[in-house]
């Protein structure tokens, strides 16, 4: 470190000692009591003092420089994946591989300041041979290398690895970031072995119940030309289908695909698992199971009306072309034996009628607090439709009807019309509507607005309205099936007609939850190496979220062995982070106490197998010659490795490097400058007052 003063003239200081001259002779002068050498040293003292106490006035600064040493980092990172201890080249010595690779570190640790690393699914510090990480991110490790080195002065990079990489991106793109050489211990066997397996699966993880659905299994071999295996796929267990493939070629893949049905609710675990061959390299890549959840989507729509109408055939085929629902026609006197509260939606078709005929059903249907969607035709009761509910009024009403066209509103937003399907509604035919002015309460989504010939209206034609959590729907006019006849006369390959019902199916059926206790899992499926994380939301009977009381969390896995946690307390609500669990398939039940009264839930969670560090075999060295090629760097066999020493010490570019940190301060701010200056007075003031001086 060197100081020295600056920001002042050297006249600037030789006037300080000018002013400190001339003060000390004023006062000692015509001091004659005062021996003459003690006399002098005061003298010496007050132009000392008279002087330092001047130039502290012009703020002097002071510049500091210190010089930092910063020697090169080689940073060592070494696989610690599955890949690399199940598949060793021809001739490796692993304990010497081990002892090499410790050396190594030792040895560069005499010049240089050296940090090790081992990577697979995760990245810590220190070497790691047990080589169980089910993963391998060699792109994670070179981030962390990024990050925490930014400033450094990365002198090397040495990366032990197979080149096998199955998480994060491509190093080759993290190496350009990283201005360092790079150099690569090639690990693993880059000759392809006689193998078998099933490198992926495609699949739905949700299916609804008695749907036939699809699995499409990806099969590889490599050196097995001629050879036979057979694949097969079981449910819990139980076989379901098989088949046999005849492998063409030392590199072969096929798509098996395989159909399966959805025939129970429920998770069900699914194996698929190829026959193995001599001589493979492993069998562990011949097998994966996989998760489906079967769930029952089918929702029940009710169809209610007085008498046949072409409408409701409109209807009901619009809504049976989507298989989760199911639609039900009930005519006449079927209605009052019906039991709405078996269905998830109800279409009132011209109901409430003259003749009252519906009036046990129209009482069931406000009880059960289902959504409804009212169409309104000629043979409606106006005056009954106002008195059952409340959310419309048609007043005025005289029993005629008149033609309206529709006319979209712009801006609608609860589900997507497309510009064709737009197009598509200024041909329709008019509907026949009563005739009345309509009051719609205000909260009212608008799909269609009434056109009367030429003349457009603010009367809406078909809306939404939301009464206390209950979803109504409105078609202010009869006359379906002109606008289906009207697609018909245009050939429409698609009906927009019937998108439009079933879109207004689906939002009227969505059902809200209520419950006031919930716990679910972050997502529904997990790898194994992911933590599986629970989140739980009480609410009181306000519906307020509260969390005073414990919430207690049970987790059974396929064997029944259960798994007791406590959820943390957030802001408004629970979470839990249960780690990490093994492969299969589990449930769950949560249980707490609010007001005396118990509160419980339940779900249900898998997690995935990890065989992706068995998927690929051959090591790819290529890719590592690549990397240490274009970062300036170089590869090296396992036996070789300790020539990497040899080879950083010829590097020219790796060196240390030395900072100038340049700092300039007002000398007013050194405090023991302060301190000498009092001293010094201090040490007149005493031998003045000792010599009968005031």
């Amino acid at each position: 470190m060197n100081s020295f003063f600056s920001g002042t003239s050297i006249l600037s200081f030789l006037g300080c000692m000018a002013l400190g001259i001339l003060y000390a002779w004023l006062l000692y002068r015509g001091n004659r009591n005062l021996d003459k050498r003690l006399r002098y040293g005061l003298t010496a003292l007050r132009i000392i003092v008279v002087a330092l106490v001047a130039w502290l006035l012009f703020a002097p600064l002071i510049k500091t420089l210190n010089y930092t040493l910063d020697k090169p980092v080689i940073i060592i990172g070494q696989d610690n994946s599955l890949s690399v201890g199940q598949v060793k080249g021809e001739g490796f010595d692993e304990r010497r591989y081990e002892k090499d690779l410790n050396a190594l570190r030792d040895r560069l640790a005499d010049k240089f300041e050296v940090k090790t690393y081992h990577f697979g699914d995760q990245v810590a510090e220190g070497y790691d041979f047990k080589h169980q990480a089910k993963l391998s991110n060699a792109s994670a490790f070179l981030q962390q290398v990024q990050d925490e080195y930014a400033n450094r002065n990365i002198g090397a990079i040495v990366l032990s690895t197979d080149g096998i990489f199955n998480s994060g991106g491509n190093p080759v793109y993290r190496i350009n970031q990283i201005n360092a050489p790079v150099y690569t211990i090639a690990l693993g066997d880059s000759i392809p072995k006689r193998d078998v397996l099933i490198s992926n699966i495609n699949y739905n993880n949700i299916v609804y119940l008695d749907d036939d659905f699809t699995v499409e299994a990806q099969v590889q071999a490599f050196q097995s030309d001629g050879a036979q295996t057979g694949i097969t796929i079981s449910q819990n267990g139980t076989r379901l289908n098989q088949q046999t493939i005849s492998i063409k070629g030392n590199t072969f893949s096929q798509q098996v695909p395989i159909k399966l049905h959805a025939g129970k609710i429920g998770i069900h675990k699914y194996t698929v698992q190829l026959g193995t061959l001599n001589n493979e390299i492993t069998t562990r890549n011949n097998t994966q199971t996989f998760y489906v959840e079967v769930i029952d989507g089918r929702q029940k729509v009710l169809l209610a009306s007085v008498s046949p109408h072409p409408d409701l055939g409109v209807l009901k085929e619009a809504i049976s072309l989507n298989k989760h629902y199911e639609p039900k026609l009930a005519l006449a006197d079927d209605l009052n034996a019906i039991d709405p509260s078996k269905f998830d939606l109800i279409v009132l078709y011209q109901l409430p009628d003259g003749q009252n005929v519906a009036s046990g059903l129209l009482q069931k249907v406000k009880a059960t607090k289902k959504p409804v969607w009212y169409i309104l035709g000629a043979q409606s009761n106006v005056n009954a439709f106002n008195q059952f509910q409340n959310q419309v009024n048609l007043s005025s009403a005289n029993g005629s009807v008149q033609e309206v066209y529709p006319e979209l509103v712009n801006g609608f937003s609860s589900f997507n019309l497309t510009e064709a399907d737009k197009k598509q509604f200024l041909t329709y035919d008019p509907l026949l509507s009563p005739f009345g002015r309509l009051t719609v309460n205000t909260g009212a989504t608008t799909v269609f607005n009434q056109r009367i010939g030429k003349v457009s209206t603010q009367q809406p034609l078909l809306f939404f309205t939301s009464d206390a959590g209950q979803k109504s729907a409105y078609l202010m006019g009869e006359g379906l099936w002109r606008w289906r006849l009207s697609e018909a006369e245009s050939e429409t390959e698609q009906s927009v007609l019937f998108d439009l019902i079933s879109k207004t199916v689906q939002y009227l059926s969505v059902k809200e939850d209520k419950r006031r206790f919930k716990v679910f899992t972050s997502k529904p499926a997990y790898d194994e190496n992911e933590p599986v994380q629970f989140n739980g939301t009480l609410y009181n009977e306000s519906y307020e979220p509260v969390n005073e009381p414990e919430l207690s969390l049970q987790v059974k896995n396929e064997a029944g062995k259960v798994f007791n946690y406590v959820f943390s307390k957030t802001e408004k609500g629970y979470q839990l982070d249960a780690g990490a669990m093994a492969a299969g398939n589990y449930s769950y039940v949560a249980n707490t106490t609010l007001g005396g009264k118990k509160f419980t839930a339940s779900g249900s969670f898998y997690v995935n197998a990890l065989i992706a560090e068995f998927q690929q075999t051959t090591a790819n060295h290529q890719l590592l010659n690549t990397v240490a090629r274009q970062s300036g760097g170089k590869l090296f066999m396992p036996q070789d490795l300790l020539k990497i020493v040899e080879e950083i010490g010829k590097n020219d570019n790796i060196k240390t490097i030395s900072y100038e940190d340049r700092k300039y301060d007002e000398l007013i701010n050194l405090k023991w400058l302060f301190g000498l200056i009092l001293v010094l007075l201090s040490v007149e003031w005493f031998l003045r007052k000792r010599n009968g001086e005031l």
